[in-house]
């Protein structure tokens, strides 16, 4: 094998990591805002009384409108490896419901 080739499979093998690390980087930002989606719903379940559930809900609303940019983000990046079916994401990270 030519040095060449050795550089380009090299070149290759950076390319394959780094984009595996950006899908990983994708699934933790989604795991974590998922979790303060979570976090947020005890929050409003617990609310005691109209004025600090309406705060909660929206509190909610907005970690829940993170979270689903966080999904799109990572369906992006599964996208542009070349996976294009979602299932896996559906199942493991389903959308948090909309709540009023």
């Amino acid at each position: 094998m030519s040095g060449r080739e050795e550089a380009l499979q090299r070149t290759e093998k950076e390319i394959l990591a780094e984009k595996a690390a950006t899908l990983g980087r994708a699934g933790e930002r989604l795991e974590a805002a998922l979790a303060l989606v979570a976090e947020r719903r005890r929050a409003l379940e617990q609310a005691p009384d109209a004025c600090a559930r309406d705060e909660a809900l929206a509190r909610y609303r907005q970690a829940r409108a993170r979270a689903l940019d966080a999904r799109r983000t990572l369906i992006i990046q599964r996208e542009a490896i070349g996976l294009r079916t979602h299932r896996v994401v559906d199942q493991q990270y389903p959308e948090p419901p909309a709540l009023g």
